[in-house]
């Protein structure tokens, strides 16, 4: 059975508050770190908790689930997409998402413009960088990332919000610390070499948002600690 409303508000405020904490231990205003609810896997209602709550947007992983919540939920939110981007699946991905966190190529970059363009709206992107060089997740590398981020300046009809890591899995916390300030380092570089402002970060999850926060993240992606686990299939 879905968590209630008043369940998800207790494990929210729980998380904000571990939000300010973590903020307050990096000398940063907890106002500057957005949460994004990951409701991957669980119902449309979790969005409208995510709505009612008051937080902005929702991140989902397949854009076929996204597209299909966001059909039977009027919630007030934005839909992001965070998981791997198919290219076959970028128009759908530029219809029914108000942002794409996860733009790892030239070829995804290409084919998001042209259907941005075909839709008539200007589509907001992050680029997905393999920061802690882990060969089990998606993300340009490192080396790649200058000349993404230029191919990716020069799109009309894209418009890159900033950049996105995924720490890899490790029982070492240095390894996550690492990934994200490698990411923080690229980012502050990117934006003085071109002059764009790339003001988001999007790293952190529910294990490594305090480490994420020290190192500069704007936006944390949660899911287990607002949600739950999974519901177990019927």
């Amino acid at each position: 059975m879905f968590i209630t409303y008043e369940e998800f508000r207790d494990r929210a405020d729980r998380v904000r508050a571990e939000i300010a904490a973590a903020c307050v231990a990096a000398g940063r205003a907890p106002q500057d770190v957005g949460l994004l609810a990951v409701t991957k896997t669980q119902p449309a209602a979790a969005a409208e908790h995510a709505a009612r709550y008051g937080l902005a947007a929702v991140g989902e992983n397949r854009v076929q689930e996204g597209a299909e919540k966001r059909a039977q939920t009027g919630a007030a939110v934005r839909w992001e997409l965070i998981g791997h981007l198919q290219s076959n699946k970028a128009k759908l991905a530029a219809t029914h998402f108000d942002r794409v966190q996860s733009v790892d190529s030239g070829k995804l970059l290409g084919l998001l413009d042209r259907a941005a363009g075909e839709l008539g709206k200007v589509l907001p992107v992050l680029l997905q960088i393999n920061a802690g060089r882990d060969p089990a997740k998606f993300g340009a590398e490192l080396e790649d990332a200058p000349g993404l981020l230029a191919t990716a300046l020069a799109l009309p009809h894209l418009r890159v919000d900033g950049l996105m890591t995924i720490a890899p899995l490790s029982d070492d916390p240095a390894v996550a610390a690492r990934t994200f300030a490698t990411l923080r380092e690229l980012r502050d570089r990117l934006a003085a070499e071109t002059g764009a402002p790339l003001r988001e970060l999007s790293m952190g999850m529910s294990g490594d948002l305090a480490a994420a926060i020290a190192a500069g993240s704007t936006l944390v992606r949660v899911g287990t600690a607002l949600y739950g686990a999974r519901p177990p299939a019927a």
